[in-house]
């Protein structure tokens, strides 16, 4: 074998070992030590690799070449109309991203990641039924991939179609037990269907999977403020903000509480603090209808003049 091929192999693996350890930049000067050779000039697998390290350093057109260099060494190679269909997918180009998925699908009926992204690009641009039909694709590819699970259960519940949604949203966890998305999301269903007691049973186990998602805190307060136990949902919502001191609107919900309770002092304080972290608050607080009662303090018109 010429020795060149030895130097090639030996630059290519010095740039897995650097990605796998994530010195990206590392990795891609050995890629290119690699390239410069002119018997790498068709090694597909290389240009691959190049292309997608600098689709993940965010140096698109460079990733762009390397995949169309690919097609020109073999026009039915699927990995690169994927890694073309990706790079039109981050820039929002939908249309270009499906036929880019499109095509790889087309050389390879087995790409279980281009049928996903596919699904992905048609949830985005609102043609569910489409997105259902690849993510059973998905499934039927990969039986336990997690997040076609949980996002055709999405999907469904958006559609209204609320025994579906759970119906996926529990085989999720079947794959992942306790993750706190479809544990929430699971909430969000079992609220719709009126099932409040098991909702709340939900939130607490998204909760207690993952205690800095605030959005779990929120929805199992709503519950108790829908049942006027405006002091148990105080309490959710300062376990919330203990874990999530930046997200602004449990702080707001937070002051719509206390407005229950007349505590207006507090209500002042978790406005201004929901101000500082988000002031685009500033014109909801205005409009508000439930923060009427202290519209008239003084202490909310130096508030409101103030911002």
């Amino acid at each position: 074998m010429n020795s060149n091929y030895y130097r090639i192999n030996n630059y290519k693996n010095l740039g897995n070992q650097f990605e796998e350890m994530g010195e990206l930049e590392k990795a891609l000067e050995f890629y290119k030590k690699a390239f410069k050779f002119k018997e790498a000039s068709n090694d597909i697998d290389l240009l691959l690799d190049m292309g997608l390290l600098y689709e993940e350093l965010g140096e698109e057109e460079l990733a762009k070449e390397k995949f169309l260099q690919i097609l020109e060494i073999d026009p039915k190679e699927a990995r690169a109309y994927y890694g073309l269909g990706v790079l039109y997918d981050e820039r929002n180009q939908y249309e270009e991203a499906l036929a880019y998925y499109k095509k790889a699908i087309e050389f390879d009926p087995d790409y279980d990641r281009a049928y996903f992204f596919a699904a992905n690009v048609y949830d985005q641009i609102g043609q569910k039924e489409e997105a259902i039909h690849y993510y059973k694709k998905v499934i039927e590819l990969v039986p336990d991939d997690f997040w076609a699970y949980v996002n055709m259960g999405s999907i469904y519940e958006e559609l209204g179609e609320n025994k579906k949604a759970l119906e996926y949203m529990k085989k999720s966890l079947l794959i992942e037990e306790e993750h706190y998305i479809p544990l929430f999301n699971i909430g969000v269903i079992l609220k719709k269907m009126r099932n409040i007691e098991e909702a709340k049973e939900y939130y607490q186990r998204s909760i207690k999977s993952n205690p800095e998602y605030p959005y779990s805190y929120l929805n199992l307060a709503i519950l108790y403020k829908e049942r006027e136990e405006y002091e148990k949902a105080i309490e959710i919502l300062t376990k919330g903000i203990y874990y999530n001191r930046q997200s602004a609107f449990l702080y707001y919900n937070r002051a719509c509480l206390y407005i229950h309770l007349k505590k207006f002092e507090q209500v002042i304080k978790d406005l201004c603090l929901a101000i500082k972290i988000y002031p685009k608050f500033i014109e909801h607080i205005k409009n508000d209808e439930e923060l009427e009662p202290i519209k008239d303090l003084e202490v909310y018109k130096i508030l409101i003049h103030k911002e």
